[in-house]
């Protein structure tokens, strides 16, 4: 089948190693090995002079002082875990076909069938990694975990710096083809003032990054990993993204407030009133003051939780461990499991949509696969207790001063109201509906989300 090559910026904004070498990690010390290659002094010779907000070319490696160096990386899964994921698909043990015509029971069998069948037999893993691969990525430690992160430094000069945050059952993939939109505008109908320098980390547990041995790891200290993230960057002045887990990092940024962010973009909005959100949790009516609007968000966050939307969320929440020996012993159903987040519920797979294709699913499913990262990523909802990114008390907006922008894509799970936004945000700097885009924004519409950005952040450059 076609597979649609990544838009990414040409030039390689972190410029060519001064002294490489070549070093072997276990990432994973259970199964895996990749290949890091560790550039212990590296130079950005493409950008002359230092820049508001951006770091001079001595400055991009790891300024004296702030941290442990920046390492270089790169993805190599070795032979025998893709040949042995290979197997385990071929073996997939079956359940009976669900009883109704409907997901109201989960996915249905014969579509994770047709998934799991081209997974084995089509979908090449080499492909995907070489995404990766074509983009500057990097590791550093940071409070004792690994943090690996792709970093794309705009050819503009006075790019603003991003940093964007995946969220669970997404990864860094869902955020790659905003890349070049973000770097590179003039390429996508927007203009070079508007251009940025752009950080994408795997959030710990997830990914390449490392997985935390101790609990503690929220969103409030991966939010301040963050911070020292765009530091040791040499970042002086930029803003922060997120959708999904993103949008409570990023909210955690903004209440965190640390020197340089000048504030953020979500597209999951903690919007819900204290009084709204009890009358959801004990089942009652809406209230007969909302507007239409407002009543519709409602409407839907109460259909969702009769519908069970939310269960994988409960499971995770409370018991990540015992899930996770189902989803790290059978590739079929982790697949299912994270297919069943609503996200994906209106996905086709077909390789005939450039956004959603198969290849681009199982791109990331296969990533979580081979990282054995179903478990660490999961324990995100154990160590946030069930706290719901919807409801604005729980995820204490009032504490936030920083400029907040907000783009309400129509397929997201709610469609937040403006009037709950400027209540829980006291300094909404930015609020715009678009017609188009659901829960992985990013992923399904990358030049609408980049211009989303560029609008949003203007004011904040």
């Amino acid at each position: 089948m076609n597979r649609h090559p990544n838009r990414r910026a040409s030039n390689d904004p972190m410029g060519t190693p001064i002294r490489t070498r070549e070093i072997v990690e276990t990432v994973d010390r259970e199964r895996r090995k990749i290949v890091i290659s560790a550039a212990m002094g590296i130079a950005a010779a493409s950008v002359g002079g230092l820049m508001p907000g951006r770091p001079a070319a001595a400055a991009v490696a790891t300024p004296a002082g702030i941290g442990a160096p920046i390492l270089s990386f790169s993805a190599h899964v070795p032979d025998e875990d893709l040949a042995d994921l290979r197997r385990r698909l071929l073996m997939t043990r079956w359940p009976d076909r669900e009883t109704v015509n409907d997901q109201s029971q989960g996915i249905p069998l014969a579509r994770i069938e047709s998934l799991v069948d081209y997974w084995s037999s089509g979908y090449d893993w080499r492909e995907g990694e070489a995404k990766l691969n074509a983009l500057p990525q990097f590791m550093t430690e940071i409070d004792g975990i690994n943090i690996h992160f792709i970093h794309v430094r705009s050819k503009h000069e006075n790019a603003l710096p991003v940093i964007i945050t995946h969220g669970w059952p997404g990864s860094i993939f869902e955020n790659l083809k905003v890349i070049g939109p973000l770097t590179d505008p003039t390429a996508y109908g927007g203009r070079p003032e508007d251009a940025f320098d752009v950080v994408i980390p795997s959030m710990p547990g997830y990914g390449f990054s490392g997985k935390p041995t101790e609990t503690g790891w929220g969103p409030d200290r991966i939010a301040a990993t963050w911070a020292k993230l765009m530091q040791r960057l040499g970042y002086t002045h930029y803003v922060a993204q997120g959708g999904d887990w993103g949008s409570p990092v990023s909210q955690s940024m903004a209440r965190l407030a640390p020197d340089g962010l000048a504030g953020i973009h979500i597209n999951l909005p903690a919007i819900v009133p204290p009084e709204v959100a009890a009358m959801l949790a004990a089942g009652e009516p809406a209230p007969a003051n909302l507007t239409d609007q407002e009543r519709a968000t409602f409407d839907a966050l109460a259909a969702a939780a009769k519908m069970g939307n939310r269960t994988y969320a409960v499971m995770m929440g409370t018991r990540p461990q015992t899930i996770g020996y189902a989803l790290t012993d059978s590739p079929a159903g982790l697949a299912a499991w994270m297919l069943g987040h609503p996200g994906f519920s209106h996905w086709t797979y077909s390789n005939n949509d450039p956004e959603k294709s198969v290849d681009d699913v199982l791109d990331d499913i296969t990533l979580y696969w081979l990282t054995n990262s179903a478990v660490s990523a999961a324990r995100l909802y154990w160590e946030t207790g069930g706290i719901s990114p919807a409801i604005s008390a729980q995820q204490k907006t009032s504490e936030i001063a920083l400029p907040v922008a907000i783009t309400v894509f129509p397929g997201e799970s709610y469609r937040a109201p403006e009037s709950w936004a400027r209540r829980a945000y006291r300094n909404l700097s930015y609020f715009h509906e678009v017609d188009k885009g659901g829960h992985f924004a990013a992923w399904e519409e990358p030049e609408l989300f980049a211009a989303e950005l560029r609008a949003a952040f203007r004011p904040m450059r």
